[in-house]
């Protein structure tokens, strides 16, 4: 999470917070494009361009959680003065400390099975939950029985921080 940190920190400097003009749907689709790479990359073997999966799944982190700030804040229609970099990184921080917090919550309940899992069910769960999320978003988030777009974002995150956590601490039985 810090390496995913950094990097928001640093995109902060670069470019502002111009994803607050992002809608949430916006910010799904930013999601799909880095999952699909993840499994176009993990199912040809060879990517033509010169980043692996790793960075993708950094970007996934990161746009999970622009994702819960969108969802709790809305779009901003005026980025300039949308959030200072100050602001984003305290929203950052709240929203990964609370996916953290689920995270180890459901670790003690499933018994950390995400450790026998492989990279490539991270991906196919990530996929998974993006297309759940964009039919809970067809539905103007009127689900009957299902959690939110805020559960979908947060549960990708993890994935995408257990896939880090693999790619990181390489094992060979659950890698592919």
């Amino acid at each position: 999470m810090a390496e995913c940190r950094t990097l928001f920190a640093k995109k902060l400097n670069d470019y502002g917070a111009a994803w607050r003009i992002m809608r949430p749907s916006s910010v799904t689709d930013q999601i799909f494009i880095k999952a699909n790479r993840i499994r176009s990359i993990e199912t040809k073997g060879v990517a033509l361009v010169d980043e692996g999966i790793r960075p993708e799944f950094i970007g996934i982190v990161n746009y999970s959680i622009v994702g819960l700030i969108q969802l709790e804040l809305g779009p901003a229609d005026d980025v300039e003065n949308g959030m200072t970099a100050a602001e984003a990184l305290v929203a950052y921080d709240r929203h990964a400390q609370k996916t953290l917090q689920l995270m180890l919550r459901k670790n003690h309940d499933y018994d950390e099975a995400w450790r026998s899992m492989r990279i490539s069910s991270y991906t196919d769960l990530i996929l998974m939950k993006i297309f759940r999320t964009k039919q809970i978003e067809k539905l103007h988030g009127k689900t009957l029985v299902s959690e939110g777009i805020d559960a979908n974002y947060m549960d990708m995150m993890n994935y995408a921080v257990f896939g880090l956590i693999k790619l990181t601490f390489r094992d060979d039985d659950t890698a592919e």
